[in-house]
This record gives C-alpha cells, sequence and structure tokens, in this order.
C-alpha cells in the first residue's frame, strides 16, 4: 500500500480523535450540571459532535483556513453552569435556563458576522497586544488544568474521591504521551497522541475500567434534533452577557490563530483578513449551535501545541477528519461507541497538548521586552484572575445576574482586566533632559 496514502489516513484518523477528545468532556459536565438523563446526555454529544465536525471544516474551508481545530469553549461553560445554578434558586429547575443560553449564543453569533464581514473588528485588534494575547493563552491554560485534572482523577459524585485507580490510567497515558511526542523519532513523534490515547484505552479495557456496551439505538441514521431545549429566549441581563463574551471570543480567536500561525511559521502573513473570516464563520457556528441547542464552540488555542507535538501541518487530513466528525455523529450506533471512549484518558490527552500551549503563552509574552510596567500588568492580572478561580462557587450570588457573569470568570476579568492596563498604564517617556 502506498506509504503516502498511509500516512494520510494515520494523519486523519489523529486529527480525528484529537478532535473526539477535545468534544467529550464538556457535555458530560454539562450533562451533569443540568441533570440531564443518560439518554440526553448521549443526544447532547450527538449534537456536539456535528457541530464541532461542521464547524471545524467550515474554518478549515472558508473561514481561517488552517488545520485548527474547533471544540466546545471552555469559558462558555462557566456561563452555563452558573445560570443552571440560579435557575436552581428560581425555579428548582435549572434547565429553565437552557433556552436562555441558547439565546445568548444565538446573539452573539450575529455580532461576530456582524464584526467579521463589515471589518470592523479591525479597529479594536490594537487592544490585542503580545502581553494580551499571552496573558489570555496562559489564563484559559490554568482556568482548564482544573476541569482536566479533576477528569484525570475520575472523581466520583458520592462521596467525592477520585477512582485511583482509573486515575493511574490517565496519569500513564499523560506522561506517556509526553514521552512520545520529546523522545519518539518519526511517525512515533507525530502520532503521540492518537498512540497514548489507545494504548491507555486498551489498558482500561484489559482492567476492566472500560466496557464496549451494545447500542441501545435501533435508527441506523438520525439527524441530530433541532432545538432541543426549546425557542432561543432573550432579555436584557443575557444580551449583556453575549455582548462581553462576545469580546471574549475575540481574544479566544485571535490567540488560537495567532498561536496556530507561529506554530506553522506563516504568522505575518494577511493576519487581518484571516481574522475577519474567522469571526464570521465562529458567528455561523454560534447560530448552528443555537439551532441545535448545543455547547457553544471555538477555535481551540491547544491546537497549536498539538501542532507542535505531532508535526502535523497539511489542511487536508484535517477537513476529511473534521467532515468525517460530524458524518458520524448522524450514525447513534458510532456515537454511543464513541462515547465510551474514558473521559479520563481524553482528559490526559488534552492536558499534555496544554503544556505545549503553555510554552507559546510564554513565547507570545516575551515577544515584547518585559520591563517593569509589563511585569507589573502582568502580575495584577494574573494574581486577581487566577485569585477568582480559587473563589467559593456561588459567593457573587447576590448580585446582579450580569454582574455575577463578569466577576465570577476569572478568565474574562482577566482579559479585561489586562487590556485595561495594557492602555491606560502609559509607558513613562524617558525625560530629555538630564
Amino acid at each position: 500500500m502506498d506509504k503516502k496514502y498511509i500516512n494520510g489516513t494515520l494523519s486523519t484518523f489523529q486529527w480525528f480523535i484529537f478532535l473526539l477528545a477535545n468534544a467529550i468532556a464538556l457535555p458530560i459536565v454539562i450533562g451533569g450540571a443540568f441533570g440531564l438523563s443518560i439518554d440526553e446526555i448521549t443526544s447532547l454529544m450527538q449534537r456536539v459532535f456535528f457541530i464541532v465536525g461542521i464547524s471545524s471544516f467550515l474554518q478549515g474551508f472558508i473561514g481561517h483556513r488552517l488545520p485548527l481545530a474547533d471544540g466546545p469553549a471552555g469559558s462558555w461553560v462557566s456561563i452555563f453552569v452558573m445560570l443552571g445554578a440560579i435557575a436552581i434558586q428560581q425555579t428548582g429547575d435549572p434547565q429553565t435556563a437552557l433556552p436562555l443560553l441558547m439565546g445568548a449564543v444565538f446573539f452573539a453569533g450575529i455580532l461576530l458576522i456582524v464584526l467579521g464581514i463589515s471589518g470592523l473588528v479591525q479597529k479594536i485588534l490594537f487592544l490585542f497586544s503580545p502581553l494580551v494575547t499571552g496573558t489570555f493563552l496562559l489564563l484559559l491554560a490554568l482556568q482548564l488544568s482544573g476541569v482536566f485534572l479533576e477528569g484525570m482523577l475520575a472523581v466520583k459524585e458520592d462521596p467525592a474521591v477520585p477512582d485511583y485507580g482509573m486515575a493511574a490510567i490517565a496519569f500513564f497515558v499523560f506522561i506517556f504521551v509526553i514521552l512520545l511526542s520529546n523522545k519518539g523519532k518519526g511517525w512515533v513523534k507525530s502520532y503521540a497522541v492518537l498512540i497514548g490515547i489507545l494504548a491507555g484505552w486498551l489498558i482500561a479495557l484489559v482492567l476492566g475500567k472500560a466496557s464496549i456496551s451494545t447500542p441501545t439505538h435501533s435508527a441506523i441514521f438520525q439527524v441530530p434534533e433541532l432545538l432541543a431545549w426549546g425557542l432561543p429566549k432573550l432579555n436584557a441581563g443575557i444580551i449583556v452577557t453575549a455582548i462581553l463574551f462576545s469580546f471574549l471570543l475575540i481574544s479566544n480567536t485571535i490567540a488560537a490563530v495567532t498561536a496556530v500561525r507561529q506554530s506553522l511559521g506563516n504568522d505575518t502573513k494577511n493576519f487581518e483578513s484571516t481574522i475577519n473570516r474567522s469571526l464570521y464563520t465562529g458567528g455561523i457556528s454560534h447560530i448552528l449551535a443555537s439551532g441545535f441547542s448545543s455547547l457553544v464552540v471555538v477555535p481551540l488555542p491547544v491546537t497549536a501545541g498539538f501542532l507542535q507535538m505531532t508535526g502535523e501541518k497539511k489542511i487536508k487530513p484535517f477537513l476529511f477528519a473534521s467532515m468525517g466528525l460530524a458524518v458520524l455523529a448522524l450514525i447513534p450506533s458510532i456515537v454511543h461507541v464513541l462515547s465510551l471512549l474514558p473521559g479520563p484518558i481524553a482528559n490526559a490527552a488534552l492536558m499534555a497538548s496544554f503544556i505545549n500551549m503553555i510554552a507559546i503563552a510564554l513565547t507570545s509574552l516575551t515577544k515584547e521586552i518585559l520591563d517593569q510596567r509589563r511585569l507589573s500588568i502582568l502580575g495584577i492580572t494574573l494574581l486577581i484572575s487566577i485569585g477568582i478561580m480559587f473563589l467559593p462557587t456561588g459567593l457573587f450570588s447576590t448580585l446582579p445576574a450580569v454582574i455575577q457573569d463578569v466577576v465570577s470568570n476569572g478568565l474574562l476579568v482577566g482579559t479585561i482586566l489586562v487590556i485595561l492596563l495594557e492602555q491606560f498604564w502609559k509607558p513613562q517617556r524617558i525625560s530629555e533632559k538630564y
């Protein structure tokens, strides 16, 4: 068999596993937060897989045109969970918040399309300096590290203790992927993530920590359900939340595109038009997510770490993998089998990829000289935003919902703070008098 064909097939499969690994964990988290049944979580996972595949393909084909994976947005998860908690306090049913969340996603999608098509975002690109981009990437990695680590520990609900056997397998995968990506040669290095996931899954099956069960779905082919959470709803608070998070999505898109372009070695070419295309394509995927009652998907900065780890640079395997995930999402039996990939193993592989993302964040931070001003801005931002991440859940529950959405999200506070400090704390000019 042709070696080029084999390499292309393996590359496509590895991209497929990477897309899957990024998509599989957060639907389970959200399902638990909103009290969804197993069947509802499986249905949500199907819709998420479908949107991830379609959105990644659209971005790679007409958007940023880079091998840059889309996946569920960790930055939106806190809003989902928070509004669910508020709904419990008000109505006793967290699912009453779901139509409002879809309304926020729809509004944010419209806003992103307008910004991308009109080019208005170009007027604010100056706000996203290397200090801002690097800080955003670093905060995103730190915020999601808690999600991944908890996933690797396989914490049980009642009582809240780790599954130490599953956690041991997850940490083995984490270390194994790092070793392969740093010490491996040739194809072993290129497919470190894929090899690590498959090895971990096999060990889990042998040790009885995973299973392959028979699908309960009788349908061979099933289109994801439209408006599964009802028609999207809007109110004043949700509109403000959507506007604020659209600003965060712009930061995420710029950071992700910048990081991937750096990894590919073309970080100065047609940057503005790339951002415009990525934003309006992201707006389309937001509207699709709202219509299919899915989690929001965004370009994932961690893709840059995956590219550095595997050496993947071609766009075709990525596009094939994206469409493959969208098509497979239409087959319930396959979704069922894919959903059996143990969450701790998926989280471990993602955690390993984030090591390179932190390196990219530090590289961005050091693009400009870290003088006392920039170090102070960085220190203030990290102290406050990371401190917020450690505050007890529900601490700001007495505040209006819009304010809660802002002050309880360390990533959003940190991004706004570093932009404001960068703009209003001007560098001290050297006096011409000596």
